[in-house]
């Protein structure tokens, strides 16, 4: 436990430090040192902004992602639908090779500029490691609590919901912290596509070769990576406490 919290205050710590870096106030005389300093800053209102949607566009995006690799891990570990796991694993992977801003380019003449050509590639890009952890965890799961509640005359829907998942919830939260990690690290990429995101200082900065904006939007950017790794640490420690207390009470049983 001690050292699930040494590393939920470490990625705070980095987070807290990159924000810090991208303050106005601290880019500027930071790149100032390095003779780039005498440039306009990125206004901070306009920074919390472009977190704010930075963020919700991440969030979204997590949304199709979660129920295709989570629905699709209990479609392929279930005796029915164990022969789709090949195909199952191709498409993930096939989905992963692709970069999203190439997904990115090819949706917005489709969808249009903004949120929803960046959604739509992170959605493809997270369902990877949600689906192969889920998977995973759900492949781990001893078989003995299992067959124990089907001879309680639990039906396959309860044992699942009841058994299987909290079981392997602390795998699966791990599954969705590198996912999340995933979608908020690579949502920059959506301000190619004109979405409000952090990448567009960083882009802003590229076309008029202002180094602080582009320094202000990669900080920025990491320290919500590293927010987000911190707190779904802590969530994933507390799932675990939570699995080796249901573990107790059934063998207390």
């Amino acid at each position: 436990m001690r050292g699930e919290l040494s590393r939920v205050w470490t990625m705070l710590a980095l987070a807290a430090f990159a924000a810090l870096v991208a303050l106005p106030g601290a880019a500027r005389p930071m790149l100032g040192a390095l003779g780039s300093g005498t440039k306009e800053a990125f206004a901070l209102d306009r920074l919390l902004d472009l977190a704010a949607s930075h963020v919700a566009i991440a969030g979204l995006a997590m949304i199709p992602a979660v129920v295709v690799g989570i629905g699709g891990a209990v479609l392929v570990t279930r005796s029915w639908g164990r022969a789709l796991r090949p195909l199952a694993d191709s498409l993930v992977a096939a989905s992963q090779a692709v970069p999203p801003v190439v997904v990115v380019a090819l949706a917005f003449p489709v969808l249009g500029f903004g949120a929803a050509p960046t959604i739509l590639a992170l959605a493809i890009y997270c369902v990877m490691p949600v689906l192969r952890g889920t998977t995973a965890a759900l492949e781990a799961v001893s078989r003995d609590p299992a067959e124990a509640a089907r001879a309680m005359g639990l039906t396959p829907g309860q044992i699942l919901r009841e058994v299987e998942l909290p079981l392997a919830l602390p795998v699966i939260v791990e599954a969705l912290r590198v996912a999340f990690i995933l979608s908020v690290a690579t949502t920059a990429v959506g301000a190619l596509a004109g979405a409000a995101t952090l990448g567009t200082p960083i882009v802003i900065g590229l076309q008029n070769q202002n180094e602080i904006y582009i320094l202000q939007g990669a900080a920025a950017t990491g320290a919500l990576a590293f927010l987000a790794d911190g707190l779904l640490l802590g969530v994933q420690a507390l799932a675990g406490r939570r699995v080796a207390g249901h573990a107790a009470n059934a063998a207390g049983t």
